[in-house]
């Protein structure tokens, strides 16, 4: 039976029914994320340590690169990532797939995008698909703004540098973070100047700014200019050996304006992660009482009224 059916099955059997005393062992009680400094990630696992932590876990998160992650994965470092966008990080996750070292659980959030993308006001003067690019090449200041170095979008935008595709032999990367991204576009806006940079959502930025995601015939990113899904991976094991937690990832799904509310609370109401993430629990219990359906707290008591307790409510 290959892999992924596997863990279908084991996922299929455990959600059929388990003991309602049943807690985790405790080597499952601390749980391992990771966070790849985008606040997008920041945000949902910040979500997911607050829940784990209202029933009993020991959350701990370490901000690790794209690469790095899947490497602690392998290692046995890291437990659970949240972050895998796909396809764009095909590449990263495809050999720790092949030698079976991560699994995956499936997408938690759908309907994502991620590409290159320009101000209202570049896409007005013309500026609509990366081929239209290095038509404006004096005005872009033969840049492209990436994000931190290692990261999948930035690979993508060397490879077109690299190969020259769509004309962009010139054109220079430049690699900062997410935050210097956004402040560069901000900079671009505020001056009336064309800036060409990464893009994606759920994010802020989608609200913040007037800003249009570029057209790729060619697919650079992947189908449809950039549809994305986020995965939920776990270091192989992690499922049968940490059953309650595995229940909890299975059923932990998201949404755009869910995580656009809270990273909007985060870079605009420059709220800690750990507080916007308590703050929407709070207010939203409806969204999040399905994702501890069947789950306990880690002394196995039932997880929603527990939680609830440690909200104060």
């Amino acid at each position: 039976m290959r892999r992924g059916l596997v863990i279908a099955a084991f996922l299929a059997a455990f959600a059929a029914g388990r003991p309602a005393n049943a807690a985790d062992p405790p080597s499952c009680r601390t749980v391992r994320f990771a966070d790849i400094g985008w606040t997008d990630i920041t945000s949902t696992t910040a979500l997911a340590s607050r829940i784990l932590q209202g029933i009993g876990y020991t959350p701990t998160t370490q901000v690790l690169s794209v690469p790095v992650t899947f490497v602690s994965l392998k290692n046995k470092d890291i437990d659970v990532f949240l972050g895998n966008w796909m396809p764009t990080q095909q590449a990263d996750r495809a050999p720790y797939l092949e030698e079976h070292t991560i699994d995956i659980l499936g997408p938690n959030l759908v309907g994502a995008h991620y590409t290159l993308a320009v101000p209202q006001a570049t896409y007005d003067a013309g500026l609509h698909d990366f081929a239209d690019i290095a038509k404006f090449s004096d005005q872009l200041g033969g840049k492209i703004y990436g994000i931190e170095p290692g990261n999948d979008g930035n690979r993508v935008v060397l490879g077109l540098i690299k190969q020259g595709k769509f004309g962009l032999g010139n054109f220079d990367l430049v690699e900062s973070s997410e935050q210097g991204m956004l402040a560069q576009l901000e900079r671009a806006i505020r001056r009336h100047q064309m800036i060409v940079f990464l893009g994606w959502e759920p994010h802020p930025m989608n609200i913040k700014f007037a800003i249009k995601y570029l057209t790729d015939a060619t697919n650079s990113f992947g189908p449809n200019d950039g549809a994305e899904s986020v995965y939920t991976n776990v270091r192989s094991g992690y499922l049968a050996q940490c059953p309650n937690i595995a229940r909890f990832l299975q059923q932990l799904k998201f949404s755009l304006p869910m995580e656009d509310t809270l990273m909007n609370a985060i870079l605009t109401g420059g709220q800690e992660a750990s507080d916007a993430a308590e703050a929407w629990l709070k207010s939203n219990a409806a969204t999040w009482q399905p994702w501890l359906e069947g789950v306990t707290t880690f002394d196995g008591r039932p997880a929603t009224p527990a939680l609830k307790t440690s909200l104060g409510q």
